[in-house]
């Protein structure tokens, strides 16, 4: 089995410098599973990492779809696996970094989130409801039908929750596959305090760069809250703001506290993850000491 390794943890938690270090040091090229890096255009609000951050190491899932596409759990997992046999079949360790629940769960449980077919009827339905009473009622839907996947989802992100009620419904053609990969999976964390400090300060820094300016030269472009990738966090708060709904402070004070409230889903999401190695960052190097370690016994 192809040897792979993950890196996971919590919005602002530290996962892509990590990453660049042990691929420096462990002969490895990197593959993103950040729901958000994926769409081109979303730099800012994302925190796409940058050519000077990447430091030589190779990079994939960044940019690979246009912003007014959608881009599942399913399209994920079938575009990593190729990317872990291309690095696996030059000699190099595949390293997957992000916080996206659903698309590293995908591939570490061997989940096939989407492989039911699209289901356009129920879809408009939904769609429908969606517009008349609110996220809300199709949210209502999946935790009725499927309480644990609730649990797991942005109550706030319509996409998402109607593909999960569809593929709750096709339940026949949904199915856990043996995973084909040997995952060593890695959790960063740090206290509650500092992490909400440094998301605080990541929200204040994207404000700074321009994150204002990326969301309206999107919206200029025909994005609007219909589609997937404004949705983000970051982009979904900016857009009222810019449509004269909400003030500028209130606009800051969701970023942060949705941003926090992610946080908190992708580390109940950790715990509830098989075999991970939590790891405290706040001493980073007695940390990243720790993770070499583990890579190194993983691959012995």
């Amino acid at each position: 089995m192809k040897k792979v390794v993950f890196i996971l943890g919590p919005t602002a938690v530290g996962k892509s410098a990590v990453a660049v270090d042990l691929a420096k040091k462990m002969n490895g090229e990197i593959i993103s599973a950040d729901s958000v890096q994926i769409f081109k255009g979303l730099d800012i609000g994302s925190a796409k990492v940058t050519k000077e951050e990447m430091s030589g190491v190779v990079h994939y899932g960044i940019d690979i779809c246009d912003a007014k596409e959608n881009f599942s759990a399913f399209e994920f997992a079938q575009y990593t696996k190729q990317k872990i046999n291309d690095i696996c079949s030059r000699n190099k360790l595949p390293i997957v970094v992000g916080g996206t629940g659903l698309y590293v769960r995908s591939l570490v449980e061997g989940y096939n989130f989407g492989g039911t077919d699209k289901d356009e009827n129920l879809r408009n339905y939904l769609e429908k409801l969606c517009k008349e009473k609110g996220v809300e009622a199709l949210f209502e839907i999946l935790k009725n039908e499927a309480p644990q996947e609730a649990e797991k989802i942005d109550q706030n992100n319509p996409v998402r929750i109607i593909r999960a009620i569809e593929i709750n419904r096709n339940q026949s053609k949904k199915a856990t596959e043996k995973p084909d990969i040997d995952a060593l999976v890695i959790g960063l964390v740090m206290s509650r305090e500092i992490l909400y400090e440094r998301i605080n300060m990541r929200v204040d820094k994207m404000l700074q760069e321009g994150l204002v300016d990326e969301v309206k030269k999107l919206k200029d472009c025909g994005l609007s809250e219909n589609n997937q990738s404004m949705h983000a966090i970051g982009y979904k708060e900016v857009l009222p703001y810019l449509n004269g709904e909400i003030s500028y402070d209130k606009m800051v004070e969701l970023v942060r506290q949705h941003s926090r409230n992610y946080a908190k889903r992708q580390l109940t999401f950790l715990r509830g993850m098989k075999n991970c190695h939590m790891i405290d960052m706040q001493n980073k190097e007695h940390g990243f000491k720790e993770i070499k370690k583990l890579v190194e016994d993983f691959l012995r």
